[in-house]
Formats: structure tokens, sequence, C-alpha cells
């Protein structure tokens, strides 16, 4: 199974998605497999059930790679869209520290930066540092000991969390690694892995993350295990419907990933009420509502979502021993209906969550829009970027248009950036847990993966008009043009903040944090149309 050339290897990278294919030595990696066989892959006890058929749907995303004792796999704040079989050997698993930044990411705001973001240490020009063979001070936290046939990693990469440990080769391990479209295919055909995955989240994460969502933060560590013990585990499909307006309630559900459309019936159709992001809850007032409580929304899956569901006899009887945990589900219910009630009242606002739900505003930090009735089309916005950029602009200055108000191409700095899964460097990293998304222009080369990650089109990537030296590394650049990804870094380090909004001379310019101030911004509009 063992793949020499270097052509090979960087056309296995793109085709498995997997970030170390094309780095060889540098990776730790001694073999990676090419596309494997149904039959090659029965071999693996995780795989032997399926069919045929199902197997040769998942094989693309299916690598087996053999690594060096010692090589680092994945570090603490690493976004990863790979789960990892053990077939043979051991791994260290370096238990972050109780204030690292890898932790779910259940609320976010973009907070003011003025140091530099972190840089690899020095490094011989022309050289590369990957991001599986960066160094980490093994003995900074706990250590956990895998071996055969345990599984790791899936949890963070299910839910689009960064890792909150520190995976290290401690013999030579034969590794089977799978990526999340095939992950969740498997788990969804096996229900004995479907449990295995289930009873692994709730070992080793659920309580950490109960005590992490807004609803139960704070609360004693009684209301946590008692609330743990009732959690069901539910994998949403895009669209998928887990609450039916009308239908009596059953749970009350908490969003681990993901996120949920709310919406309620309205003469022979719908509309867009409220959404829950990850880390909210749906069924707070209808539990409330006593015996008969029925879902007065309708909630549906936006995209791939992972719920938790707590029978409602499980809620009651916890909320009976625990008024603090009644007092606040009344506090979010009482948010969720006033919002549900001011949409009802005013279908502008519907339709707004309709278009911000569809253009993934709702996952954004921070959204550069522009009134397209104050503008002149003077591109000063683009020129104060470019000339904050070494003459490069980091957005285009283009995208949607909803109500005067233009959303454009820049990056939204998202809750859940999937730009950062599988850059093979760390290039592009968050320079704090819910701040700016950025790119070290030093350590990119410029695979474009996180381009092709970016579901809002918002990284660009330029040609440098120069090929890689003759001692680049990893050795497939050297000859080969080089280019370079840049994106939006809300000139982080500028003290005027993001030029685009500054360099405007008429205040068309504005950088918004999400959905809510996105309307916000709308509202502020109307009333000064009203006024004049």
């Amino acid at each position: 199974m063992a793949i020499d050339s270097s052509r090979t290897m960087v056309m296995m990278s793109r085709q498995h998605g997997d970030r170390w294919s094309a780095f060889g030595e540098h990776a730790g990696i001694r073999e990676i497999s090419s596309l494997l066989t149904p039959g090659e892959l029965k071999r693996f006890e995780i795989l032997r059930e399926f069919d045929d058929e199902f197997l040769r749907g998942i094989s693309a995303d299916i690598t087996v790679a053999t690594w060096n004792p010692g090589a680092v796999i994945f570090e603490a704040g690493t976004y990863l869209d790979l789960a990892f079989f053990v077939v043979q050997g051991d791994v260290t698993m370096m238990l972050a520290p109780a204030n690292a930044a890898a932790k779910p990411i259940f609320t976010a705001t973009v907070q003011p930066r003025t140091a530099a973001p972190p840089r690899a240490k020095a490094r011989p020009e022309g050289s590369i540092v990957f991001l599986a063979a960066a160094d980490f001070n093994l003995a900074s936290g706990d250590a956990l000991r895998l071996g055969e046939g345990e599984l790791f990693g899936e949890i963070s990469a299910m839910n689009g969390w960064p890792q909150s440990v520190t995976a290290r080769t401690a013999t030579v391990c034969t590794l089977l690694q799978i990526r999340v479209p095939a992950l969740r295919k498997i788990r969804n055909k096996s229900k004995s892995l479907k449990k295995r995955l289930d009873e692994a989240y709730r070992s080793r994460t659920l309580r950490q993350h109960l005590t992490s969502t807004p609803l139960l933060d704070g609360c004693a560590p009684d209301v946590i295990e008692q609330l743990a013990a009732r959690v069901e585990f539910v994998s949403c499909e895009p669209g998928d419907v887990v609450a039916t307006e009308g239908d009596a309630v059953q749970h009350l559900i908490l969003v681990r990933s993901g996120s949920l459309k709310l919406s309620q019936a309205l003469g022979s159709g719908q509309i867009a009420v409220a959404y829950v992001a990850k880390g909210g809850t749906v069924g707070e007032s209808e539990l409330l509502s006593g015996d008969d409580g029925v879902w007065n929304v309708t909630a549906t899956s936006v995209g791939y979502s992972e719920l938790l569901r707590i029978p409602k006899a499980g809620v009651l009887d916890v909320m009976r021993g625990h008024k603090e945990l009644e007092q606040r589900l009344w506090a979010v219910a009482t948010v969720r209906l006033k919002d549900i009630s001011s949409r009802r009242n005013n279908l502008a606002r519907a339709d707004l969550l309709e278009f911000t739900l569809a253009k993934g505003l709702t996952q954004a930090n921070s959204v550069l829009v522009i009134d397209l009735d104050a503008c002149t089309r003077c591109d000063d916005c683009v020129r104060g970027c470019a000339s904050t950029h070494g003459g490069t602009p980091r957005f285009v200055r283009e995208g949607e248009v909803y109500n005067g108000f233009m959303v454009t191409r820049s990056c939204y700095h998202c809750q859940d950036p999937t730009c950062l899964v599988g850059c093979p460097t760390g290039a592009i990293a968050r320079l704090n847990v819910g701040d700016t998304v950025a790119i070290d222009a030093d350590i990119c080369i410029g695979c474009g993966a996180c381009a092709e990650n970016c579901p809002y089109d918002a990284i660009i990537m330029h040609d440098l008009e120069i090929n890689w030296g003759p001692d680049a590394l990893p050795k497939q650049l050297r000859g080969q043009p080089r280019e370079q990804a840049s994106k939006c870094d809300l000139c982080y380090t500028a003290p005027q903040g993001p030029a685009c909004v500054s360099s405007c001379p008429h205040g068309a310019a504005y950088r918004v944090a999400g959905a809510e101030q996105f309307d916000l911004l709308l509202q502020s509009k109307r009333r000064g149309a009203v006024a004049r």
C-alpha cells in the first residue's frame, strides 16, 4: 500500500482530502494507502459488516496510514474533518489544561486585537513547518493511552469543534483515517457503531459540553449529572424535521452542533420565526406549559446537526428539585417567545431570517455590509484594504443585496470555520476562539484547501508570479508556480479597526456581528428614513 511518487501523493491528497498525504517524512507517515477496494476495507473490524456497494461509495474518504513513533497527529485547537481508528500500535492523548482555548464554541464575539498572530519558530528559508509535525510540550497536561480498536478525533470532527487534546504516536502505528462524510454514512448504517460513538461522547465529553452551554452554564454539578444521565443522541441530515408544530412535546432539545430553523404556520404556508445555533435549546416554553404542552414551532435542521434530547419527564423531575433550572428555562423561553411574536407581527423580519439563514449570516462573527444608497462606488474601501495589506485587497466589493444593503464577499470569521479544516501547515487559524480567522502568509503553501472549503467564496488565491525554489519543502513544491491564499483579517493590528469601514468617506460600510446586528442595522435605517 506504500506510495513513493510525490506526484501520486499530491493526487491522493486531493482525492482523499487527507491533510498529510502529500508531505511524506514531514508528516511522520511511513506509508499511506491508495484507493482501497471493498475487500481491503473489510480487513478492518470497524468496516467488516458493510457490503461491497456501500464500501465502494465511501472508499474515497478513507485512507490507511502507518505513522512513525513520536509523530504529532494533531494538536489541541486543530480543526479536522477526520476520525482515527487504531488498527495497530498506541497513541498518546495529551489532555489540554483546563484553561485551554480548544473548547466547544457556543457563543462567539469579535474582540479587538493589538498583538500580531502567533508565528512559527525560525526555520530554513524555503521550508514549511507542517502542523502535524509542530513541537508540543507534552508535559503540560495529563496523558491517556489508546490502543488497538480505539477510535479518536470523531467527537470534534463530527461537531465542528477544535480538538481538545494533542494526539502523538507512542509506537509505530497503523491508523484507519476516516473523513466526516464517510463517518456519517457509517454511523447512520451501523447501529453498533452509532452506539459506540455515542458512548464515547457520553463518557469523554458530554458533561463538559452541557456545562458549556448558555442555558446550563454555572448550574450545580448534580443538575448536570442528572440531566446527563437522561440524555439521548440524535443526528440530523439537512432538512430533517425534529419537532412539528401542534404535536405533543416529548423532549427538551439542545443543539450540540449545526443549527435549527424554527417556523410557524401562517395562512397556507410557513414563515421562519427563529433559529437556534449550537449551544441553544428548543422546547423550554412547551415543557413549562404542563401536561398539555404542544410544540408551537416546527424545528428543521439547517445542515448536518447533532442534537441532545432530554425527555420531558426527566427535565421536569430534575426541575422539581432545582428551582434554578426552572428559572433558567423561563428566562430563555421569554426571550424566544418575544422574538417569535416580533417576527409574526413584522413579516419583513421573518423574510430577513430566511435570507440570513440562506446566506450563512447566522454563522458569522463579522460581516462587511455596504449601504448602497450611501455608497458612491468610489472603491475607497477596497483601496484602504489594499493599502493596509501590502497592495493586495482582502475582499471583493460584490455580493447579495437585501433591502439596499450589499453583503460583500468578505470573510465572515465564522463560528464554525470550515476553512480551517485540512490546512497542512496551520497557516490559517483562529487567533482566539470566537475571534479573527487569519492566514499567516509566511507558512501558506497555496494548496487552496481553505478556499475550496469556504462556503462563502471569501478566500482569494493569488498567483505570486514566481516558482518555488530548488530547496523548498515539501519536495513536490520545487519548481512549481507559487500561490498564496488571502482573506480579510479584520485589520486586527490596526488601531482604527477594519480599513474597509474607516476608509469609506460616506459612512456606507459597516461591520455587523451576524444576523442580529444586520437586523438592527436595517431597523435603524428604516427609522432614519421615517424621521427624514
